[in-house]
């Protein structure tokens, strides 16, 4: 009886915290139904819920839905994940199981790489992608995918790769397989975990991305979700209850894409913190 009501306790006290963290997007739901004077109310539901809020803003603009915006997103998405996914694997394995001069010595400046702010690099990369006229594209925000992935997603791999025994490639060595064989055959498909993993982060940090967007992005037709939201504050009328409509809109490919690979999530943080 005591494991009982322990464990009834326990799961009141998750239920209360879980209620608490989604507030902020409860109240975000009920905002993007109300008027514009009742947003300053203390209530969490409108009293009449405006549904044309959601329709009025995905079509607010006479020659762009907000569908041209979401699959404008969704294709830069699509040469991200490829590049970051397909390059880190490749670059991890070369850290995690070739054997090369200065192995050690580069892998201690790939990781210095993290340590070095961002905003370090933002006028070098504008200046170059200018000069090879990038600027207004999709290049300068998918390009740098395909040079890595990036050192976390590289280090994150490493970690995992280290975790395999090498018996499986002595292995494969035996029954002729190459060096390529080897991270084809018998590396790339125990990184799943690992590799969904750097998916979903890639996916929702360049989604996320607002500041490369606005640096390089500037006719309308191009714009993503994030620069098509921008659009409602730059009226002279700020309609916020569409702008908030779409704004909740723009979160759920993240949330789905999470919803359906969480478990191989779950399975490559994990496997990756205890392995290596």
């Amino acid at each position: 009886m005591t494991a009982i009501r322990s464990k009834l306790s326990n799961h009141l006290l998750l239920t209360a915290f879980s209620l608490l963290m989604l507030y902020p997007v409860i109240w975000w739901a009920g905002a993007s139904l109300k008027k514009t004077e009742e947003l300053s109310l203390p209530t969490l539901w409108p009293s009449t819920p405006m549904w044309e809020n959601y329709s009025k803003g995905w079509n607010f603009s006479a020659d762009y839905t907000f569908a041209h915006f979401f699959g404008n997103t969704l294709l830069m998405e699509v040469g991200n994940v490829i590049g970051g996914v397909a390059t880190a694997a490749i670059v991890a394995y070369g850290f995690g199981r070739l054997s090369f001069k200065l192995r050690g010595f580069w892998f201690s400046i790939l990781l210095l790489t993290m340590m070095l702010p961002g905003q370090v690099t933002v006028v070098p990369q504008y200046i170059l992608f200018n000069k090879f006229g990038f600027t207004d594209s999709y290049v300068p925000l998918v390009l740098p995918h395909f040079f890595g992935g990036g050192a976390f997603f590289i280090f994150l791999l490493v970690q995992f790769i280290r975790g395999i025994p090498k018996d499986l490639d002595e292995a494969a060595t035996i029954d002729g397989a190459s060096v390529y064989g080897i991270f084809w055959r018998v590396i790339l498909p125990l990184l799943k975990p690992a590799l969904v993993t750097v998916a979903i982060f890639t996916f929702i940090w360049s989604w996320d991305d607002f500041f490369a967007q606005v640096l390089y992005l500037s006719s309308v037709d191009k714009f993503t979700v994030g620069l098509a939201l921008r659009m409602f504050i730059d009226q002279f009328d700020i309609q916020w209850g569409q702008l908030l409509a779409m704004s909740l809109l723009s979160i759920f490919p993240s949330v789905i894409i999470f919803f359906f690979a969480q478990k191989h999530f779950v399975e490559g943080i994990a496997t990756t913190g205890l392995k290596g």
